[in-house]
């Protein structure tokens, strides 16, 4: 553990499941030196494939952990996603563009996962870390806190020997049912959806034609999700009728004529495993009580159709981690903690909203005018128009400072071209900047921009000042970078920029249009 956990603690954070979102959180928080404790129920990986997909934006969170291009091996890009009935009628079809989030024209924009395969490297990735100590086979029985900190008590489940951990934080990733949410007495809201659902992974035995699409079999009495997995892994995921019951499909005799109603015969795949579930469209009355955050499924549960539930857990896992590095440093203040829901809570809502609307579509519940405004590019916009499952992301609210809108680069991510630094480097651009909340200027040092004022808020929260500078012009000075692939500045110009300041999450947090006052907290 790191040098710096303080007297009386076994650690800075204890984290409670090691999941997706529990492991996002424990990388972020322990490549920044903070003392990490994991405790997971489980000593293996959950066997079954749940998540299906993961973004441009999730692969940008796993590039600031250093990690993207040992995931890049473990994952595959997407072709595209489509919607079609089953007498071939293609009722819509979203093609994925390039990534603005990674180098222009050569990062994908979504890939296929096996979640089993990529967790597993994640763990890797935790495994070579100092200050993350991760406690298999320890299941949470109690968490108490006080002014100071929080005490995670767990009891292994092989031998029954209880232990405590205390910590100043906490984050409960422990998932849907989440025992630390009911122990913190915090009541999920939303409903449960009655269909029952067959999830059918298998092998693929041999390619079969446009088996790269992501289709969604539209259907009133049995849509069908039909996904390509990384790693020869293949999924289909099929709504019982409602006279069947999961008892009907005891093994994968029982689950056979389902695929075989779909044209998938025994030579195209073999039966890997089956599972049940239900939709939810439920979420947490508050995120936080005291020192104790929820993160993930433990505070939003959401229908499948965007593809959205892990990595959402992801994003939050990563925006409290970011946030309480820093607070547990003395970089920020602990009223930063205060933005964590405000700014994750609206971005879950989005997606879980998407997901029903897209839900709706597969079930033929939809109408054709609520099809067409999904895909409808309004007129006069400055930025270029995606239909929302692949527009780039946006913050809707907390740690920021200005209007936001279409005209306003105020809340989105800030686009990672190649750039090339003052001594000829050439990186990504998140290679390239300093750790921590930096100002770009147009051409310009952005910190000529600032008043007195400005200048000793943005320096009280360590703040970098870069000139970024056009291809065809020379370098003036060491803190500047070259818009090598003219991507950067043509961006700025576009919202009216001549500075922005960005976030250590690469969101922008204010620009000059108006206004680079800090925002308030």
């Amino acid at each position: 553990m790191t040098q710096h956990v303080q007297a009386g603690y076994d650690a800075d954070v204890a984290v409670i499941g090691y999941g997706p979102t529990g492991l996002v959180g424990a990388l972020t928080l322990a490549r920044k030196g903070v003392g990490v404790v994991a405790f997971e129920r489980d000593k293996d990986i959950y066997a079954r494939a749940r998540a299906v997909t993961v973004n441009d934006w999730t692969m940008r969170i796993f590039q600031e952990l250093g990690i993207d291009e040992r995931i890049e091996k473990v994952i595959e890009p997407q072709r595209a996603l489509r919607w079609v009935t089953y007498d071939g009628h293609e009722v819509m079809r979203v093609e994925h563009p390039a990534s603005t989030l990674g180098t222009r024209n050569t990062k994908p924009r979504f890939y296929n996962i096996y979640q089993p395969t990529m967790e597993a490297e994640l763990r890797r990735c935790g495994e070579e870390l100092d200050s993350l100590d991760v406690r298999y086979g320890a299941e949470v029985i109690a968490v108490e806190q006080d002014a100071d900190g929080v005490t995670v008590t767990a009891r292994d489940r092989e031998t029954g020997v209880e232990t405590t951990a205390r910590a100043r934080y906490a984050i409960a990733a422990d998932g849907g049912s989440s025992p630390t949410r009911k122990l913190l007495g915090i009541h999920m809201l939303g409903d449960t959806v009655d269909t029952l659902w067959a999830v059918v992974d298998c092998k693929v035995k041999r390619w079969w034609p446009d088996r790269d699409f992501l289709t969604f079999w539209t259907d009133k009495e049995r849509p069908v999700v039909d996904i390509a997995l990384s790693a020869g892994n293949h999924r289909w995921e099929i709504p019982l009728k409602p006279d069947e019951t999961e008892a009907d499909f005891p093994t994968s005799a029982e689950v056979w004529p389902l695929l075989e109603a779909l044209g998938v015969t025994a030579d195209d795949v073999e039966i890997h495993q089956h599972a049940f579930y239900r939709h939810h469209v439920r979420a947490a009355e508050t995120w936080r009580r005291g020192r104790v955050f929820l993160a993930g499924d433990a505070c939003h549960l959401m229908p499948p159709w965007a593809g959205a539930g892990m990595q959402t857990g992801m994003r939050d896992a990563h925006n409290l981690g970011w946030k309480l590095a820093r607070v547990l440093t003395g970089e920020l203040g602990e009223e930063w903690l205060d933005t964590y829901e405000a700014e994750r809570r609206p971005n879950a809502d989005f997606y879980t909203g998407l997901a029903v609307g897209l839900g709706r579509v597969i079930k033929q519940e939809a109408t054709p005018r609520e099809i067409e405004a999904m895909n409808t590019i309004p007129e006069n916009t400055v930025t270029p128009w995606e239909p929302p499952l692949t527009a780039p992301p946006v913050l809707a609210g907390g740690w920021l400072n200005g209007e936001q809108g279409d005209g306003s680069a105020i809340g989105r991510m800030v686009p990672q071209p190649i750039c090339g630094d003052a001594v000829g480097a050439m990186a990504r651009l998140d290679d390239l900047l300093p750790d921590g909340f930096v100002l770009l200027g147009a051409d310009l040092d952005p910190a000529t921009l600032l008043t007195a004022e400005q200048k000793a808020q943005w320096d009280g929260i360590g703040a970098a000042y870069i000139a970024v500078r056009p291809r065809t012009a020379y370098t003036r000075g060491p803190g500047e970078l070259v818009d090598i692939e003219d991507v950067l500045l043509p961006w700025l110009a576009r919202y009216g920029a001549r500075a922005v300041a960005v976030r250590p999450d690469k969101f922008v947090a204010a620009a000059d249009r108006t206004g680079l006052t800090a925002p308030t907290l």
